[in-house]
């Protein structure tokens, strides 16, 4: 968060697990997933908690790698694919499968999965304007100038991560 002019949204670890629990009672109910494809690293959180209270057992990742620094969202790269022997026939493009991720922003992390994935269910916890049609299910709308400190970020104050690679 480098734009003082930019609002800041710290969550909590128990905020956070309400709202993952609130968005995993959005979801029951609304379909019959055989799997969840949960977007790294944001994502890995809320699906657990997603995948605890909805009996989902196959999880999968796909691995997209927009922040750097955190600070601002750069280009996009796919580092991990989606392996398809765990999404079911290559031909079902998604139906059946529940996407996950922490916070939907620009949408551009969230078209490059939805492109693989056309048919899934897109869930977020978290949503921006920019970013809020790609899904189909989130939580709380937050603006567009709003920076979500999220607890894995923190300690007392902002933690960055030991070891700065591993930022990407």
């Amino acid at each position: 968060m480098t734009d003082p002019n930019q609002k800041a949204f710290p969550v909590s670890w128990d905020q956070f697990h309400r709202d993952a629990r609130a968005l995993a009672w959005r979801l029951s109910g609304q379909g019959t997933w055989n799997s969840m494809v949960c977007i790294t690293r944001g994502g890995l959180v809320p699906a657990a908690i997603v995948s605890r209270e909805l009996g989902i057992r196959t999880i999968e990742t796909v691995c997209v790698a927009s922040y750097h620094e955190y600070e601002k969202q750069g280009g996009l790269k796919v580092i991990k694919a989606i392996d398809p022997d765990v999404i079911g026939a290559t031909g079902s493009e998604g139906e059946g499968v529940l996407i996950i991720d922490d916070l939907v922003d620009t949408g551009k992390t969230a078209r490059v999965v939805r492109d693989m994935l056309p048919k899934a269910h897109f869930a977020t916890v978290y949503a921006k304007p920019m970013g809020r049609p790609m899904v189909d299910t989130f939580v709380t709308e937050v603006s567009q100038d709003t920076w979500i400190y999220f607890p894995w970020d923190m300690g007392l104050q902002f933690q960055p991560p030991i070891a700065k690679d591993s930022a990407g």
